[in-house]
């Protein structure tokens, strides 16, 4: 409710909407530089993704490796970048999460 029943400051308004601009636009930043980590098979396989989804590294211990069995390495790569990037996601829900909520709703492109 407006005080005096006046019609809302447009100006501060508009204030208001730039900051949560900015607010997201430094929280997609900094997403963009951390970086979390997923993994499988027990540590075998370590992948680095960025909090904005980018894989950035992947760690595979050479006792992953086996010749003549290549799909269960395949299926531990998969699995620790999906693990990475769930991380990315709920890093992703706790820096933008707050911001989108005040936008009024999701943001385009991202999971929620």
């Amino acid at each position: 409710m407006i005080p005096g029943g006046g019609q809302p400051n447009m100006q501060q308004l508009l204030q208001q909407a730039q900051k949560m601009q900015q607010d997201l636009a430094q929280a997609q930043e900094e997403l963009a530089r951390t970086e979390v980590d997923g993994q499988s098979g027990g540590g075998l396989v370590k992948a680095t993704v960025t909090g904005a989804g980018e894989l950035r590294g992947l760690v595979i211990d050479p006792k992953a490796v086996d010749p003549e069995d290549t799909e269960t390495l395949a299926d531990l790569i998969v699995a620790a970048v999906h693990a990475a990037n769930d991380n990315a996601q709920a890093l992703q829900q706790q820096k933008l999460g707050p911001l989108a909520q005040g936008l009024g709703g999701g943001i385009p492109g991202l999971p929620f």
